[in-house]
């Protein structure tokens, strides 16, 4: 994928981060796609779903599993507007991604690149590639902008 392909994604991907802050959820969203099409998509939905699972990855990788029947996603790309957390990691191992690209990077709990390199640990069964940084102004103004109204 191109640069182009990474921004035209990782917007679609701050849209449902919208969605999520509109329903007063921390504004995430995410989306998979392989081969140029959107196998699933999700947002935060922690708190209108009661479930402390339904982080946006989580969400996405779940639809994207159901539509093509398969929890093994190989050869896809996951977009997320925040760096995953330690069960969104693991998650994105289990499923097989190939790619993922975030957007911001979370200080307090980011285990990709910012609290740990959990994707670089030579124990795990599956390599993920990754880049962060993709639009990451965007997805932190819109953190910012919800968090400090919370205040």
């Amino acid at each position: 994928m191109i640069a182009s392909d990474h921004e035209h994604w990782m917007e679609r991907a701050l849209a449902l981060a919208d969605r999520a802050a509109g329903h007063g959820e921390v504004p995430v969203g995410a989306v998979v796609v392989r081969d140029g099409e959107l196998l699933g998509e999700g947002w935060n939905q922690v708190i209108s779903a009661a479930d402390p699972t339904a982080h946006a990855e989580v969400v996405a990788l779940r639809a994207a599993a159901q539509r093509v029947g398969n929890y093994r996603l190989p050869g896809a790309t996951l977009f997320v507007t925040l760096e995953p957390c330690t069960m969104c990691a693991g998650a994105i191992v289990h499923a097989r991604i190939a790619h993922l690209v975030f957007a911001a990077s979370e200080p307090k709990s980011g285990v990709v690149c910012s609290r740990s390199q959990l994707l670089d640990e030579p124990w795990f069964n599956h390599r993920v590639s990754w880049q962060g940084g993709v639009l990451a102004q965007a997805s932190s103004d819109r953190l910012q902008t919800f968090f400090k109204a919370r205040r």
